[in-house]
């Protein structure tokens, strides 16, 4: 990747709100424009990741790290990084009811958008990155165009 992004959040829901904002504006300076399906794509993997490395991935006074890879064209490599090793994502998604679970769809959303995706070992902690592929132009053409989605839970490996 030849552009390259990386900074630490708390490890809060403001934090990741921050994180999914950041990314899509980051994208933007590199010349990705806010709301095509790129950064609209970005956004919700990363909504999903940093939500996941809060809700299961915090260790108290300890932050997340998000890291932006961009190649200048239509490939974008996400990652999100926390420090409780004990906390992984499962292989595969979870089955999830669809009329009475409240969580569990993070995991879907990332599968569903991402190229590939996986878990990598840190010490300490983990690595969840996706890799995205799409178009810098347009507006909204993205699964993640106007669903207000990118704040759900989840993340694994394929």
């Amino acid at each position: 990747m030849a552009l390259a992004f990386r900074q630490r959040f708390s490890s809060t829901r403001r934090g990741a709100r921050l994180a999914r904002r950041l990314a899509q504006a980051q994208l933007a300076f590199w010349g990705v424009p806010y709301g095509c399906a790129l950064s609209d794509d970005v956004g919700l993997v990363v909504g999903e990741l940093a939500a996941n490395a809060v809700l299961h991935g915090r260790v108290p006074g300890r932050d997340f790290e998000l890291r932006i890879g961009y190649d200048g064209g239509q490939h974008v490599r996400v990652a999100v990084s926390d420090t409780r090793d004990d906390a992984r994502p499962p292989g595969e998604p979870p089955e999830v009811d669809p009329w009475s679970a409240e969580g569990g769809r993070g995991l879907l959303v990332v599968q569903a958008l991402a190229r590939e995706w996986g878990v990598a070992p840190r010490g300490p902690g983990k690595t969840v990155w996706a890799e995205l592929t799409g178009t810098g132009t347009g507006t909204g053409t993205g699964m993640g165009a106007g669903t207000g989605m990118g704040m759900g839970m989840g993340a694994g490996a394929r």
